[in-house]
């Protein structure tokens, strides 16, 4: 037991020297603290970069029509249904024409019963009064009546006529002169009158083709409002067609991106209907002032190509380019460190590393776009071992700086 425990005091007398033996020198720990980190690093770069806005929009019809008919009428046939598509031009739906019709000979006999009145017939409509018989006949008599005061006028200087007789003759001539006026203007007002019964029978002839309904434009039906044997009135809708070509792009523009759009130019969007797709749209129309409650501007474009995914209706988010080369300087992406919410960077100043902070992350293609005035174009920046890197450290640089 005693020599147990001599071996014991022994060992812990070697373990107290060999301690006090290796205490370390304080100058070369700290030597040791201060070395320099070795990093690698990249040049920022001065580039350009797309910027632009999001708005949102809706896709409308080129044009939106209800077809109606200007004539009342009961409906004998309907040769278009929903959905389909029709030709400008082709007949939409067909009213009873039998009433319209007999008003049209109605018309018509009018017309020719005062045609015959002057003595004419229905290619003569547009005499003139002179040409009429009523007027030749009045206008011969006239000019005989005129014959014989002329004659009588030099006999009655002769003496061979008598004063009475050539007063006589005289008012035969007068009276043939007023005559010939009167019935002048009788025929002028019964052409008048005639044109206007012309003009009936053409309205009468316009009211039987209206009672054809056609289509005003290509497009499809959107909606069928009447069916066959149903009386409609005046403009009652009949059907509603839509031109679905070339689309529209109705798109309200924030206040702080009316700068960056003018006529002319290129709008994409996207729409859930047809995802992972970037269609586009040249701007066409401006409005030429904001909406005083929205603050916004609306513009219409067209579609640069037609694409039968689209519909009219379909809401869509458009992407507005304000400005297609920005200048900014960036970062490639391996120097930027993210750590618990904090975004950061190191650049390379001295031999030390400076630390910068940023608030949002602009990042493609690889490189992180740094905020206004934060580093300039140029500067070097570490890319490796940023998580050894604080404010000040001492830095190599390993290999030359790319």
């Amino acid at each position: 037991m005693h020599r147990a425990l001599f071996l014991t005091a022994a060992l812990f007398v070697a373990f107290l020297a060999g301690c006090g033996g290796q205490k370390q020198d304080p100058s070369k720990a700290a030597q040791k603290a201060a070395d320099p980190i070795s990093v690698r690093v990249a040049k920022a770069e001065a580039r350009t970069v797309e910027r632009s806005i999001m708005a949102t929009g809706s896709l409308m019809a080129d044009e939106t029509v209800t077809v109606s008919s200007e004539v009342a009428g009961r409906v004998t046939r309907i040769l278009v249904d929903f959905g389909q598509s029709v030709k400008r031009g082709a007949v939409v739906a067909q009213l009873d024409t039998v009433e319209l019709n007999l008003q049209l000979e109605r018309s018509k006999a009018a017309l020719a019963q005062a045609l015959a009145r002057l003595g004419l017939d229905p290619k003569q409509e547009d005499a003139a009064p002179e040409s009429t018989p009523m007027t030749r006949q009045a206008k011969a008599q006239m000019e005989d009546a005129k014959t014989k005061f002329e004659n009588a006028q030099r006999l009655v200087k002769s003496g061979d006529v008598s004063q009475e007789r050539f007063v006589e003759v005289e008012k035969g001539y007068r009276a043939r002169q007023a005559g010939y006026e009167a019935t002048l203007d009788d025929v002028r007002t019964q052409l008048a009158m005639i044109r206007s019964l012309r003009a009936d029978v053409k309205l009468a002839e316009k009211r039987v083709r209206d009672a054809t309904v056609i289509a005003p434009f290509d497009g499809a039906v959107k909606e069928k409002s009447v069916s066959v044997g149903q009386y409609i009135k005046e403009n009652v809708p009949i059907v509603t067609l839509v031109k679905t070509w070339p689309l529209r792009l109705r798109v309200e523009i924030p206040e702080s991106g009316i700068g960056g759009i003018r006529i002319g130019s290129d709008l994409a969007f996207t729409t859930e209907s047809v995802p992972d797709v970037v269609f586009h749209a040249t701007v066409r129309e401006l409005n030429p002032s904001l909406d005083s409650r929205s603050r916004t501007l609306s513009a219409e474009a067209r579609m640069n190509a037609a694409d039968a995914r689209l519909k009219p209706g379909a809401f869509v988010q458009v992407k507005l380019i304000t400005d297609a080369k920005f200048p900014v300087v960036a970062v490639p992406h391996d120097a930027l460190y993210s750590v618990a919410g904090l975004n950061k960077l190191f650049t390379i100043e001295n031999g030390k590393a400076m630390e910068r902070k940023i608030d949002t992350i602009l990042a493609s293609n690889g490189w992180v776009e740094m905020p206004a005035g934060l580093i300039p174009p140029g500067v070097d920046v570490a890319v490796s071992n940023l998580g050894q890197l604080t404010n000040g450290a001492p830095v190599t640089v390993a290999g030359p700086a790319r």
